[in-house]
C-alpha cells in the first residue's frame, strides 16, 4: 500500500491508527494488546484492498458532482460551514516558564554549600536556608545511588544538594572526595569562554575600551555614513587570494576623491595637506585628502618618505630617519615621544622616551609588545581549513554544548555555539554568555552574532576577540523570526546592503579570525537575491559563506533548493561555500556535494539523527536500536548534569533541553521499519508500532510520553511541572 503523499513510506504491518498506537502505550507494550493490535491491522488492510484504488475522499466527491457536475456550486457553501482546521505554526510564545521557585520551595545558601557558612554577606537577610539539616528534611528524595560528577572528576561541588548525593556523602553530611581521581583533572581547564566577575562589571559599567571598533566607527562617521568602501578599490600588498578556505583581502580605499572616505584597517590616516605617517593605534582625522592605508604598515604620503618599522609610528619632521622597532629614535631637530605600544604624539617638542630606558607613562609588567595595536593582514589571519569537513549548524535552543559533545562523538568535524544577540552580549548578561562556552572536545569551534547595526557588531566582535577562545565568527543573516527581522537582524540584513557592509568590514577590521557569513536564499519566496549578495560578502572582507536553500517565507515548508545552493556555489569561488538543507542521510551529504560546495552543513538532521555524521563518514545507513538511542539520551543527561549542575536546578534544566531535543527525535523512523530508503526529511511519520516498546515510546509526539522519557533518566517531575516545545508544530497533548 503506498504511502500518502508527504507521509514516510513505513511497511504495512508495522502500521496503526492513532487510538491503536496510544492504546499500545498505554497498556506498557504487553504483548498480548500487540498482537491484538496486530489483528486488527490485518483486518484494516483487507477492507482496504477489497474497496476501489480510488481514495475515499475523492469517490466521495466524484459522487456528490454527478455527471454533469450541477452540485459544484453547493460546493463552496460546504466548504464555509465546514470548519477550517489550523495548522499549528510559529512558537508558543506564552508557555509556562518553570523558575528555580517552582522546583524547591527551600534552598540552601550558596555560602553552605560551598563551606563558608559563616561568610554570607547577607547576614541575616539572606533568603536563603543555613542549617543542613532542615534543608536535608525538606530535600526531595535522590534521583539515584552513582553520581556522573563525583565517578568522572572525584568530587562534586554540588554536596549536599546534590540529588545524587548519596553516592557522596559521609558521615555529618560530608562531602566526600576520590583524591586519585580529582588529581588527574587538577589544572585541566574541561569548558572555555566563561563570563568572568571582573569583566562583568566592565561592561556594566561601561568601562571596558572598544579602541579599534572606535576607529573604525570613527572613520565610518567620516564618511557621513556612506558605504565603508569608497570609490575605486585595491588590493593590499597581501598575495592573491588562495583557493579554498583563505581569508579575502580586505578592500581598501584610493586618496584619490577629494572627499573623505571610511577606512579598512583598524588605523585611520593624518589627511593634512603634507599628510603625516599612519599610526598603527590611531583613528583617521577627516581632512581634505585621505591616503591609501596599507593593512599592515603606515604609508607616509611625504615627498621623502624613510623606512618605517611595523610596530612604531613616524616622525614627521622635514628629514625623518629609520626609526628602530625597539628604540624611538630622534631623526629631527625636534624629536617626537615613541612608544613601543603607541603612535606618534604631535606635540611641538616632546622629549624622546625610550622604550627600554626611562620612566613609562603607565605602569607596566612584563615586557611590552605591540600585540594590541598590531593589525594583522588578511593573509597573516588564521585560515579556516574546513573543506570537506561535516559542520554542525548554531542551532537555537537545541544547539547547546551537551548537544554538541553527542554530536562530537559521531564526527562532527566543526561546531558553532547558538545564536547570540550581541548587544546582550555587550551588557555583560550571564545568560548570552552561556552560549558561547566551549567544551574541551570542540577541536574547530565558532560563535555566531546577531545584530542588526555596525556599532554594536565591530564592539562586540573586538570584546570576543579579546576575551573568549574560538576558531572564527560568525554572522547570522539568515534568522527568520519576527523579532529578529522586524529590528533589522537575521535574514533583514539581506535587504539593507549598507548596513550589511558596514558590519562585515566593521568587524573583520577588528578580528583576528576569520568571518563568515550564514545567509538564506533571500527574503520572499520567488525571489532569490544570494548570488548578488556572495560576491559582494567576499570582497567586503568574508572568509566564508554558508548558504541555506530556502527563503524567509519558505521557512522549512519547501524542499531546499539546491541547484541554486550550485549557482551560487560557482559564483562565490574561490571564496568556500557551505551548503544547508534537507540532509538526513548520506545520499543526501553526496548529492550535496556534487553541486560543487566545499562543505555541508547539517541541521534539523542533526536533531532529528545526531549518528547521522556516522553515517555520512561509513557510508551506510545505521539501524540503530532503541537501547542504542537510549544510551544516547543517558550520554546527554550526564553531559547535561555536567553542565548545567546536578543540584534540583541543573537536573530541571537537563529536563527541559532534554525535551525540546525529544521534540525533534520522535521525528525519526527506523532504518528496519521503511518501506524504502532513505527517509526524507520533509515526511511526516505516520502511526507505527516499533520493534519493542521503547521504539514504540520514542516515535510518540506527545509531550506526555516525552516527559515519561526524561523520567526514565531523571527521575519523577516535580510537582505541577509542565511543558510546551519551543514550536506548536513539535508536538500534542
Amino acid at each position: 500500500m503506498a504511502a500518502a503523499p508527504g507521509v514516510a513510506p513505513v511497511r504495512a504491518r508495522f502500521l496503526t491508527s492513532k487510538e491503536q498506537f496510544h492504546a499500545y502505550l498505554r497498556a506498557g507494550g504487553e504483548e498480548e494488546e500487540e498482537e491484538k493490535e496486530e489483528k486488527e491491522e490485518k483486518e484494516e488492510e483487507e477492507q482496504v484492498s477489497s474497496a476501489q484504488s480510488e481514495p475515499p475522499a475523492k469517490r466521495v466527491k466524484a459522487e456528490e458532482l454527478g455527471q454533469d457536475g450541477e452540485s459544484r456550486g453547493n460546493a463552496g457553501e460546504e466548504e464555509k460551514e465546514r470548519p477550517e482546521k489550523k495548522r499549528a505554526r510559529g512558537q508558543n510564545k506564552s508557555r509556562p516558564c518553570m523558575k528555580p521557585s517552582s522546583y524547591e520551595q527551600s534552598r540552601l545558601c550558596p555560602s553552605v554549600t560551598q563551606g563558608c557558612a559563616g561568610q554570607c554577606h547577607f547576614g541575616p537577610r539572606c533568603r536563603f536556608l543555613h542549617d543542613v539539616s532542615e534543608y536535608l528534611a525538606a530535600k526531595p528524595a535522590d534521583l539515584g545511588r552513582r553520581c556522573v560528577l563525583f565517578d568522572t572528576f572525584g568530587r562534586c561541588p554540588y554536596g549536599v544538594t546534590c540529588r545524587f548525593g548519596r553516592a557522596h556523602l559521609g558521615d555529618g553530611h560530608q562531602n566526600l572526595v576520590n583524591a586519585a581521581l580529582a588529581r588527574q583533572w587538577e589544572g585541566k581547564v574541561l569548558v572555555r569562554n566563561s563570563l568572568s566577575k571582573e569583566l562583568q562589571q566592565r561592561l556594566r559599567k561601561r568601562k571596558f575600551s572598544f579602541r579599534k571598533a572606535e576607529e573604525f566607527l570613527r572613520a565610518l562617521r567620516g564618511g557621513k555614513g556612506g558605504n565603508a568602501s569608497g570609490g575605486s578599490a585595491e588590493v593590499s600588498n597581501c598575495t592573491a587570494p588562495h583557493e579554498g578556505l583563505g581569508d579575502s583581502p580586505v578592500l581598501q580605499e584610493q586618496g584619490e576623491d577629494p572627499k573623505p572616505e571610511v577606512l579598512q584597517s583598524s588605523r585611520g590616516a593624518e589627511d593634512a595637506p603634507k599628510p603625516e605617517a599612519q599610526q598603527n593605534s590611531q583613528g583617521a582625522e577627516d581632512a581634505p585628502k585621505p591616503e591609501a592605508l596599507q593593512s599592515s604598515q603606515g604609508a607616509e604620503d611625504a615627498p621623502k618618505p624613510e623606512a618605517l618599522q611595523n610596530s612604531q609610528g613616524a616622525e614627521d619632521a622635514p628629514k625623518p630617519e629609520a626609526l628602530q622597532s625597539s628604540q624611538g629614535g630622534e631623526g629631527a631637530p625636534k624629536p617626537e615621544a615613541l612608544q613601543n605600544s603607541q603612535g606618534a604624539e604631535d606635540a611641538p617638542k616632546p622629549e624622546a622616551l625610550q622604550s627600554s630606558r626611562g620612566a613609562p607613562s603607565i605602569p607596566t609588567l612584563g615586557p611590552l609588545t605591540d600585540e594590541d595595536v598590531t593589525k594583522l593582514r588578511p593573509c597573516e589571519k588564521k585560515k579556516l581549513e574546513i573543506q570537506g569537513k561535516l559542520y554542525l549548524a548554531p542551532l537555537t535552543t537545541c544547539g547547546n554544548l551537551p548537544f554538541r559533545r553527542v554530536c562530537k562523538r559521531f564526527g562532527a568535524d566543526v561546531t558553532c555555539g547558538e545564536m547570540a544577540v550581541c548587544t546582550n552580549l555587550l551588557q555583560g548578561q550571564s545568560s548570552e554568555w552561556a552560549l558561547l562556552k566551549r567544551h574541551h572536545t570542540e577541536d574547530i569551534f565558532g560563535v555566531q552574532l546577531e545584530g542588526a547595526f555596525p556599532d554594536t557588531m565591530t564592539k562586540c566582535a573586538e570584546l570576543l576577540n579579546r576575551t573568549i577562545d574560538v576558531d572564527f565568527v560568525d554572522i547570522n543573516v539568515g534568522c527568520p523570526i519576527d523579532l529578529v527581522y522586524k529590528k533589522g537582524g537575521g535574514c533583514a540584513l539581506m535587504t539593507r546592503s549598507n548596513k550589511f557592509e558596514q558590519i562585515v568590514r566593521g568587524m573583520n577590521s577588528v578580528l583576528d579570525v576569520p568571518l563568515t557569513v550564514k545567509i538564506r536564499t533571500g527574503v520572499q519566496e520567488k525571489v532569490n537575491v544570494a548570488h548578488k549578495i556572495i560576491p559582494r560578502i567576499r570582497e567586503w572582507g568574508a572568509s566564508m559563506v554558508t548558504l541555506h536553500g530556502r527563503s524567509r517565507e519558505q521557512r522549512y515548508t519547501r524542499s531546499a533548493d539546491w541547484e541554486y545552493i550550485a549557482e551560487c556555489a560557482r559564483v562565490a569561488s574561490p571564496m568556500p561555500l557551505f551548503g544547508n538543507g534537507d540532509i538526513l542521510s548520506y545520499e543526501d551529504a553526496n548529492r550535496a556535494m556534487q553541486m560543487g560546495v566545499s562543505g555541508i552543513m547539517i541541521a534539523r538532521g542533526a536533531l532529528i539523527k545526531p549518528w547521522l555524521f556516522t553515517e555520512i563518514k561509513e557510508q551506510r545507513h545505521w539501524d540503530i536500536s532503541s537501547s542504542e538511542r537510549f544510551d544516547i539520551l543517558k550520554d546527554f543527561t550526564n553531559y547535561g548534569l555536567e553542565h548545567w549542575g546536578s543540584d534540583t536546578q541543573g537536573v530541571e534544566k537537563t529536563r527541559k533541553f532534554l525535551l525540546e531535543w525529544l521534540s525533534f527525535l520522535c521525528r525519526y523512523i527506523p532504518v528496519g521499519l521503511l518501506e524504502h530508503l532513505p527517509q526524507r526529511i520533509n515526511e511526516r511519520p505516520p502511526y507505527y508500532l516499533g520493534r519493542d516498546y521503547l521504539e514504540t515510546l520514542m516515535a510518540s509526539q506527545n509531550v506526555d510520553d516525552w516527559i515519561k522519557i526524561s523520567e526514565l533518566l531523571l527521575g519523577p517531575v516535580p510537582p505541577s511541572f509542565t511543558f510546551l516545545p519551543k514550536h506548536k508544530a513539535n508536538s500534542y497533548r
